[in-house]
């Protein structure tokens, strides 16, 4: 039953969830770049295509796929390529940012951001992973499907409160007037977190 899973145990799948999505790692880095260089409504949109995408993990984390791919080298060997292919693109498409004496003036459309956002955890095999081990930190298999739903809901609320937190806070001025003055150290040091998560990828594909 729900109500009889102590309620420290969620506390303590909130907080190990809480860890691992909040440090800052390609996703919050490339929300945070957003919301600097265009403002908050495109650092919104790009928060929730996020949110989207971590939920979905979460919800495949629920269903068993973490087992399954676990088992299934050449599904996770996939994920992986999948993965490392669009980080790397993405450091590619920031380090032309980077380059560029002005920043573009096109308008991006929020469906786009959305999408990148979507996509950018879409691609990250390892998080459902960190889905199963936050999960497991504090409920039993034997607890049943009802307490380990209502622990990824809870889970799924702070990825999407964390996204946003990230995209309000670096859309304020202070910190948009900040990007203006470093855009291209900025642009450089996310292209440079993006290479190394993909590449990152790369190794442990060639490590296995």
């Amino acid at each position: 039953m729900i109500l009889e899973t102590p309620a420290a145990s969620f506390g303590l799948i909130a907080l190990a969830f809480l860890v691992v999505t909040a440090s800052p790692g390609p996703a919050n880095l490339a929300c945070a770049a957003v919301a600097m260089s265009e403002g908050r409504r495109a650092g919104l949109r790009m928060a929730l295509g996020l949110a989207l995408g971590l939920s979905a993990w979460g919800l495949a984390a629920v269903a068993g796929l973490g087992t399954l791919l676990s088992r299934f080298e050449g599904a996770l060997v996939v994920l992986k390529l999948f993965g490392a292919a669009y980080l790397l693109w993405l450091a590619m498409d920031a380090a032309r940012s980077a380059t560029r004496v002005t920043p573009p003036v096109l308008p991006v459309s929020g469906r786009s951001r959305f999408r990148r956002g979507l996509i950018l955890n879409l691609s990250n095999p390892k998080a459902v992973f960190a889905w199963m081990a936050a999960l497991s930190m504090g409920l039993e298999a034997e607890d049943g499907l009802g307490p380990m739903l209502l622990a990824a809901l809870l889970c799924m609320g702070l990825g999407v409160v964390n996204y946003l937190l990230w995209a309000v806070v670096f859309s304020t001025r202070p910190a948009m007037r900040a990007y203006d003055r470093m855009r291209g150290w900025i642009e450089w040091a996310v292209a440079g977190l993006f290479a190394i998560a993909g590449l990152g990828l790369l190794r442990a594909i060639l490590d296995r």
